[in-house]
């Protein structure tokens, strides 16, 4: 299923990306973002959909923006405060993020990368399970939005969910919005 999934992924064209990323920044989500709203993002490797053109659309809105860093291998993520203007530096991977510097913060909406996704709001990831790993206990902490953000050719019929992964709460396309946040 991943792999399939990512076959379809790589096979877009640069334009195909492009525009996708544009047609994301452009859809309504209906969140609530007030000052002090943090929104974690993504720095995508690989043909990962482009996040920033969304993460700018929130900031404009008023969101603060942040991207995760991988401090230990199987461990939960961290995120850090991040402003477009500054740099980044290449951590675990080779995943661009922001230095050490900057502060960490727990963000009230993730954007979530995946490699496939259902209707029902389960997503296939890399297999490393960060994700999983760091979005429980941050939902324990504080209510917070999942979006898996992706093109939509990654959609599958069905993805076998098991205890640990976590369910995203909306899944974005640039087709549709996947709002399971009412359900």
């Amino acid at each position: 299923m991943r792999a399939g999934a990512l076959s379809r992924r790589d096979a877009l064209s640069v334009e195909q990306r492009v525009a996708a990323a544009e047609a994301i920044a452009a859809t309504p989500i209906h969140l609530e973002i007030s000052p002090g709203t943090i929104v974690a993002g993504y720095s995508p490797i690989h043909s990962e959909i482009d996040p920033f053109p969304l993460m700018r659309a929130l900031e404009a809105k008023g969101a603060e923006l942040a991207l995760p860093v991988i401090v230990k291998r199987d461990h939960a993520l961290i995120f850090r405060s991040w402003s477009p203007n500054e740099g980044l530096v290449r951590g675990a991977y080779g995943i661009f993020q922001p230095s050490s510097d900057a502060p960490d913060v727990d963000p009230d909406i993730v954007l979530v990368p995946l490699a496939a996704f259902d209707q029902a709001g389960h997503r296939i990831g890399y297999g490393r399970g960060y994700y999983d790993r760091t979005l429980k206990p941050l939902r324990a902490m504080k209510r917070i939005t999942v979006i898996g953000l992706a093109f939509a050719v990654q959609e599958i019929d069905h993805v076998p969910a098991a205890n640990h992964d976590e369910q995203l709460d909306c899944v974005l396309t640039e087709r549709e919005l996947i709002d399971l946040r009412s359900l």
